[in-house]
Order: C-alpha cells, then structure tokens, then sequence
C-alpha cells in the first residue's frame, strides 16, 4: 500500500461524526481520495513527505472538516503518527476552535479500539495518545501561552477568520522547525478580502498550479465558482461544491439561492458561503467583480497628452492621503493614475489595528511613507509639483480639511497653486477646486463613478491600495436621496475611493476640443474663470 492508500484504509476504520450519516462508516468519496493523494503520495529520496502545507477552499457543508477531522487522527494515533508528535487546531475564536475536537472526540467515542487507546481531555479540548506519546490540542488566538509550541501538524481551521491578522498564524507556522516531516492543512471558505491571510495563500497557490511559481511543498485544492459565472446556473454549483446531490443537499441549496435572488442582500452571503467566491457579506457600493471588470491596465502615456483631472483626499495621523489622477480616451474610458501617502511611524501598528498590510504596500512601492506620525504634505507637494511639469493637469478637486497647508506647501516647490472661488486665476498655475463631501456635493460624483463601473469603462489596473479603498466603501443615503461615501467599518479606509470620485465629477466643466491632433491648451487656459 502507498502512504496515502494506507491513510485511506484508516480513516475508512472510522464513523461519520455528525449529519446524516451520523455513526455510519466512514466512507471517502473520489474527490477526497485524489486530495489525500496529492498530498501524501509523493515522497522524496528520504521516504519523507514532499508536501508541507496543504490548502482546501471549499463551500460550507461539503465535509471538509470531517475530512481533516479524520486525518488529524491519522497523525495522532493511525499510519501518520509519529512519536510525540504535537497536533494542534487553530481557529480564531473558541467556538471554531472547538469544533474540529467535537468531531474528532465523536469519531474516537464511537470506535472502541480509539476509545480504549486514546485519552479525550473536554475540558482542555485535547486529545492524548499514550501509547505514541502524541497529543492533539485545540487553539485559538484567545488562548494563552501559543509560543513555544513545537508543532508536528497543524490544522487552521476557517483560516477566512483571520482576515489579515497574521499573528497566530505566522507563530504557529514558526513552531514546526523541530519536526521532520511536518504538515500543514489550511482549510476555509474564501475570505471576503485579497489582503486575508487565506486569500494570500490560495493566490500563491494558483501561481505554483499554473507553474508561474515552482513549489512542490505547497498544495491547493480550490473548489470555487468563477466571479464571471452564472452564480444561479446549478451545473456552475457543483464547481464550489462537490458533494452537492450526495451529502450535500441539492433542495436546500436550491432554495437559499432563490431567497438569494429576492432579496439583494442575501446574494453576497450565497456567493461567500455558496459558491465559494471571494465576496464581503455587508453591503458595499461596489461589488468585487464589477472592480475586477474595470481592473484593466491604463495606458499611462494618455496622461502626457490628455487633460487631466484629479482629486485629492487629504489626511493627518491615521487615513491615507489620497490623489488620483485620470484622463478620459477617445473611446471614453476613464484611465486611472492612483497615489498614496502614510506617515513612517507606527505604519507596522497601523498595519496590525486595521488588518491591512500597509508595511508590505510601502516595500512594493504601491503606498508612499513620509517621516514622522503625521502626514508632511511637502512630500506630497513635491509629488504634484513633479507630475504638474509632466502633465497638463487641468484641475484638481480636494476636500476644505488643511487645503491651506497643501497650497502653502504647493507654493513653496514652486507651483503656482490656486483656490477656485478664493483666489485669482493663474495662467499656467494649478487650479485647485474646493468639493464638499456632505449628501449635496458628494452625490454628483457618487453617481458618475457608479455609471462608469457600470458600464465597465475604466481601468483602475487593480492598484492594491485602491483595491481595499473599493472593498471599504458603501453609500449613505439622505432623505431626499442624496448619497456620500462611507466605511464599512470604523478602521476601513475609503480615501482612494472619495479621491477617485472627485477626480472623475467634471461633467459640470468645460473640456477642451482636440485641433489637429493636439488639444487647444491655448483656447482652453486662455477660459479659465469663466466656467472651468
């Protein structure tokens, strides 16, 4: 027999914990099988195991914890097991912790042999192997004590949970160096967000699958239904799904996805926990795969030979600093240049409290740093000072909040910057527009951002940082119907977004004619203060 075949024939020895089947023999479907021999079937010179980490993302309630319930017990006291060797389940509260214990506690009850051999610790949600010395623990970030740990295998269950707090995660991972052949299985519907932890690592593991990246210690089994599918074709279910029709029921999952149809709300849920999908169960103004549609590259070299528009979304201590840039192409697309800006100091904390990985965008170069706690906006200044020379900005719009201090620090790199309304035009200067962003002045521009997502014209080229904005934000409504932008929650950041919006309100202005091939900056600067 091969390793996997005898991690089969075990976990077969053993009872169906829980649903239907409850106390009926264990038996693993084709698909489980080929997914135990991905893993343990391939071997190096040595005998030991090749793969290290294994990820399975699947929908709810097709037995992948029971699956992982069984391989746990595989490593703890059947063909797997090693001498004292420490097993541990991680999950991010005590109720998820717990629940991959209870099924492996029910399996050992309803087994003799395991009952009479093993030692089931409720208390302590742990399980004792006396005969390998081996024993298994449930653990979540609340428990105490999670250093240290030596860790022969692991399980991290609902991994989504975790979002992109990486703290357990990257402790955990740090505790297997004693073992030899160490295993980790990561198991999980998908996370709402590109910047989970679990979202992370299936990207990477779709990179090794397609060979863009070669690891063969990293494994992947995703079991998800396209964002560009028919999430109400039922042939496209089966894809997130492959125990539908088996212990899976097919009739309830027929009526979710009709109370999904209904009721708008309840379609973000039915595509997460349904279909797989990489989708926030709140309520956002935009959708993950009306982004990922106008997540084209722009051509950046339309933004020397266009007019400009750009909106500026200042901060101080704690949200981004904000400009984008767009220009609109003779097919009406709407091209996307995004910056952005967060002080140095206490970026890692920042990191941590809300979950983003601000400190990896600054290495890759997506998000600027500046020194200090609170945003210098000489730094942001010298930015647009740069770009005004290379560009013909035709204007650029920006919340009241400390404007003074940017068109202060404007002045001092040089730039001619002006405050419409306020000041007297430049020629050649900067035109800086002063946009609200209560119900009245916001909503002009809520609406032009949500036609152009909507009919799929920009190209936004999936910016990281502007990415999360886009997952952040949702519409507040006054009762005369006027929308404004705000947070999903208190430490999501929307800044991009408000910035983007303003950049691309600019219906209400005058946009200079092409002239033979060139626009008639002349005509069109010569205009300034009389409607532009």
């Amino acid at each position: 027999m091969t390793r996997a075949e005898k991690v089969i024939a075990f976990i077969e020895t053993l009872r169906t914990p829980d649903g239907a089947g409850v106390g009926l023999p264990f038996v693993l479907r084709e698909w489980q099988k080929a997914i135990i021999r991905e893993v343990y079937d391939a071997e190096d010179a040595e005998g030991r195991r090749v793969v290290r980490q294994a990820v399975l993302s699947m929908s709810r309630k097709n037995g992948k914890t029971a699956l992982v319930a069984g391989l746990c017990l595989a490593h703890l006291c059947g063909p797997e097991a090693v001498r004292n060797g420490q097993l541990y389940s991680v999950a991010f509260d005590r109720e998820q912790a717990a629940v991959l214990f209870k099924l492996m506690a029910a399996m050992v009850y309803m087994d003799d042999e395991l009952s009479d051999r093993l030692n089931v610790i409720e208390s302590r949600k742990k399980l004792v192997d006396p005969v390998s010395g081996s024993e298994f623990t449930a653990l979540s970030s609340e428990t105490k004590g999670k250093h240290g740990k030596s860790s022969s295998f692991i399980v991290f269950d609902e991994l989504a949970q975790f979002g992109a707090d990486r703290e357990l995660y990257d402790v955990m991972m740090t505790s297997r160096g004693a073992h030899a052949d160490p295993l980790v299985w990561c198991i999980s519907t998908q996370a709402a967000s590109d910047n989970a932890v679990l979202s992370e690592l299936i990207d990477y593991g779709q990179k090794v699958i397609r060979e863009e990246i070669e690891d063969p210690k990293f494994k992947t089994f995703l079991f998800s239904v396209p964002m560009d599918a028919d999430p109400w074709d039922e042939d496209n279910w089966y894809l997130a799904n492959p125990a539908l029709g088996d212990f899976r029921s097919l009739e309830e999952m027929r009526e979710t996805a009709e109370k999904a149809k209904r009721m708008p709300a309840a379609e973000a849920a039915f595509r997460n926990l349904y279909l797989n999908q990489r989708v926030d169960g709140a309520a956002h103004f935009i959708t993950p795969e009306v982004w990922l549609r106008n997540g084209g590259e722009p051509d950046l070299a339309l933004f020397e030979d266009l007019p400009v528009f750009g909106g500026l979304d200042l901060s101080g201590k704690n949200d981004l600093t904000a400009l984008i840039l767009t220009v609109q192409d003779e097919q009406e697309f709407w091209h996307v240049m995004p910056l952005f800006w967060t002080p140095a100091e206490g970026i890692r904390d920042r990191s941590d409290r809300d979950h983003v990985r601000y400190d990896f965008w600054a290495q890759q170069g997506f998000l600027n740093t500046t020194p200090g706690r609170t945003i210098d906006y000489r730094f942001v200044a010298r930015k647009i000072a740069e770009l005004h020379g290379k560009m013909s900005i035709a204007g650029l719009k920006f919340d009241r909040w400390r404007i003074d201090d940017m068109v202060r620090a404007l002045r001092e790199e040089g730039v001619d910057a002006w405050v419409e309304g306020r000041d007297d035009p430049v020629q050649g200067g900067l035109r800086m527009i002063p946009h609200g962003q209560g119900f009245r002045d916001m909503n002009p521009a809520v609406e032009t951002l949500e036609d152009v997502l909507a009919e799929g014209t920009m190209r936004h080229g999936m910016h990281p940082v502007l990415t999360m904005c886009a997952s952040n934000v949702r519409v507040q409504q006054d009762p005369s119907g006027n929308r404004k932008f705000d947070k999903i929650k208190s430490t999501g950041r929307i800044d991009g977004i408000v910035a983007l919006a303003m950049a691309m309100n600019w219906t209400e202005y005058e946009v200079p004619e092409k002239e033979g091939g060139l626009f008639d900056w002349a005509g069109f600067l010569a205009s300034e203060g009389e409607g532009l």
